[in-house]
């Protein structure tokens, strides 16, 4: 979006952000490890140690520097429920520890012991008849992530928790757009996972795929980060941006954690694919957030519409034009807002908002980062030249 520095005109049709306490998540400098919104710590004043300290204050140091650097952080968010309490979800800000420690069938188990607690089985009731998926717990107070294609069209959805209790599920709301959905439980004090950083992913990385047996037993597959922005396209479907990995995904795992090397979760997983490829595929856990976050506010997701039809530009004519890829724009519908701007079938589109346009997927993931009513800019290829144009976005008709 071009931004200007002389007015209020860039203010219109902008939707805030939502108020951190009506967030799923909290971007670290809103929350310190000490859960104070980012305050940092009172200095402690040293003073000289006696002949013989006692042990006890050197125990509480240690344990209270340990529990600090343990990875997650604890942050406090509004509550989705009547009860006014306040709620925990965790997001890790540690780095990624190196892919070896998902080589080590101890550690394997120790990360399956842990992550699993936050791992739910749901039983799914549709028109069609049962099955079986699995979510995620990202909130104590009883929010879970899952597959929207699992349980977008469900009747009736129970949640067998990791310590076998069965509560009652109801949808809030699903995205079939990009498999997200969110459902929420009554029950309280649960485990949360750990919500790590998919853009910090790397192609070869290690990662873990976890689900639940028939009898609730928890259940894992590992692997590697085989590629990431990678569009995932079933009959008349597309999902776009996805996360593939080569971690067998069984098809009663859909919606459950995909996992970096430190248990964190990097991606929430999809059967969408089915048996078409050895290869599994998950939505990116930063898409899963910003998307739930509109689910529990609203209950559905609004997208912006730029009215064209496009195509990966293919490599001969990148290389002809002279840039690495682009999408390439084969229809403009009549009255659109590509229409209203200018835009042509045979154009170029290599830019969306600041965001570099190397492909469709770029284009899709661009433009799901803006709202309708906003302007934003265009850069486009015609004719071997550069033309820029501003696009005020509708909503999708």
């Amino acid at each position: 979006m071009s931004e200007d520095d002389d007015g209020e005109d860039d203010d219109v049709g902008r939707v805030p952000p939502l108020p951190p306490d009506d967030r799923l998540w909290r971007h670290p400098s809103e929350v310190s490890s000490f859960g104070h919104g980012g305050m940092s710590p009172p200095a402690v004043a040293m003073t000289p140690a006696p002949a013989r300290p006692a042990v006890w204050p050197i125990a509480l140091a240690a344990g209270f520097v340990g529990a600090v650097l343990c990875g997650g952080v604890l942050a406090l968010t509004g509550n989705l429920s009547v009860d006014p309490d306040r709620v925990v979800e965790r997001v890790k800000v540690s780095p990624p520890v190196a892919a070896p420690a998902l080589t080590d069938g101890e550690t394997v188990d120790a990360i399956t012991a842990r992550v699993s607690r936050s791992v739910v089985r749901l039983l799914i009731t549709t028109a069609e008849g049962t099955s079986s998926a699995c979510g995620v717990v990202v909130r104590d107070d009883g929010v879970v992530v899952t597959s929207a294609h699992e349980v977008s069209d469900a009747t009736s959805i129970v949640v067998v928790l990791a310590d076998g209790r069965e509560v009652v599920g109801e949808l809030v709301g699903a995205d079939l757009l990009s498999d997200v959905a969110v459902v929420s439980i009554h029950a309280r004090a649960l485990t949360v996972a750990v919500l790590g950083s998919s853009d910090d992913l790397e192609t070869g990385a290690a990662a873990a795929a976890l689900g639940t047996t028939r009898d609730g037993g928890s259940a894992v597959s590992t692997g590697v980060i085989s590629s990431l922005g990678e569009r995932l396209d079933v009959g008349d479907e597309t999902l776009h941006g996805m996360i593939k990995t080569d971690a067998p995904i069984e098809a009663s795992w859909s919606g459950g954690p995909l996992v970096d090397a430190t248990g964190s979760v990097v991606g929430i997983t999809t059967d969408l694919a089915g048996d078409r490829t050895r290869f599994g595929f998950a939505t990116p856990i930063e898409l899963v957030r910003r998307l739930a976050d509109e689910l529990l506010a609203h209950g559905n997701v609004s997208y912006g519409w730029l009215g064209i039809e496009g195509d990966d530009l293919s490599e001969v004519q990148a290389e002809l034009i002279g840039i690495g890829g682009g999408a390439e724009v084969l229809r403009v519908l009549a009255g659109s807002p590509a229409a209203r701007a200018g835009l042509d079938s045979g154009d170029v589109i290599t830019e969306l908002g600041g965001a570099r346009i190397r492909s469709s997927s770029d284009l899709v993931l661009a433009l799901r980062a803006h709202k309708p009513g906003e302007v934003v800019n265009v850069g486009y290829w015609r004719s071997g030249r550069h033309h820029d144009a501003e696009v005020l976005i509708d909503p999708v008709p």
